[in-house]
């Protein structure tokens, strides 16, 4: 089997793992708080769909929002609108799925870090690195955001008023770990496992 490597680390020691299609992916970490928690999700997998007309592309038969920003969850998948012609589709499920032989498709897990971020003050958090508005008015989540958090440039989704989910390029994961438990050391901030992002996850679908 490939072995595959998050970038992300953190200093937090693990308590339970797993290896999944090749990466080991952290259950839980020991000292978890009750604090805000920091998710490395970078083993998700993503795709990009790119097509003149994405509205005759359903995956899972889901309908790709129209409108540029807009998300949709079903079917364990996170779809978000980048634009007229690309969309971004997250197994957020866990799921491992082969990528449609279909044109368009692209499988982009592997290019793209991507961190959880879970708690009440998510959003202090989020405004001492980025100048995104992450509540404007009349937005009702899930929605996406795309600009510069750290001056990188990222794909923001917020999933409720306590969660969201950033998207990356891999390169900057350690820059961008180190700069969100910056910010949020004065509120606790810890990494935690993908079990406790897997219990939000049951309680938003229902």
């Amino acid at each position: 089997m490939i072995k595959r490597y998050s970038p992300v680390r953190f200093d937090s020691l693990p308590a339970r793992t797993e290896i999944r299609d090749g990466w080991q992916v952290v259950i839980a970490y020991e000292g978890e708080g009750v604090g805000p928690s920091l998710f490395d999700l970078s083993h998700i997998t993503k795709w990009d769909i790119q097509s003149a007309d994405l509205s005759q592309i359903q995956p899972r038969g889901v309908i790709i929002p129209v409108v540029p920003g807009a998300c949709v969850l079903g079917e364990g998948l996170l779809i978000n609108r980048m634009n007229r012609t690309q969309a971004r589709v997250w197994h957020i499920s866990g799921e491992k799925p082969q990528t449609p032989d279909e044109p368009g498709y692209t499988d982009v897990t592997e290019g793209f870090t991507m961190l959880g971020l879970l708690g009440k003050e998510i959003f202090s958090i989020m405004e001492k690195i980025t100048a995104l508005d992450l509540q404007p008015p009349g937005k009702q989540p899930p929605f996406l955001l795309q600009g510069p958090v750290v001056h990188v440039t990222c794909q923001v989704v917020v999933l409720e008023k306590d969660a969201l989910i950033i998207a990356f390029s891999r390169g900057y994961a350690h820059s961008m770990v180190e700069a969100i438990l910056e910010a949020g050391l004065e509120w606790g901030i810890r990494p935690a496992g993908e079990q406790a992002f897997r219990n939000y996850l049951e309680i938003l679908s229902h």
